[in-house]
């Protein structure tokens, strides 16, 4: 194993997660304000779970997303 390579390829995992994640979560809550289903005051509950083929899942993160 390569542990440069490794890590450059971890990392460009993690940025297009990040950025894709952003993203929808973005349109999702712009999507339910318009439609009326958030108010835009609320608190969401967010979960991520990390899972990697063979290795099975390695983590959950929740959180909250304020929107106030």
């Amino acid at each position: 194993m390569n542990d440069e390579t490794f890590n450059l390829e971890l990392r460009k995992f993690l940025k297009h997660f990040g950025v894709t994640a952003q993203r929808e979560i973005e349109q999702a809550v712009a999507q339910g304000r318009a439609s009326g289903r958030l108010k835009g005051s609320e608190t969401l509950k967010a979960r991520a779970v990390l899972s990697i083929e063979g290795l099975g899942t390695l983590a959950t993160i929740d959180g909250d997303i304020h929107l106030e």
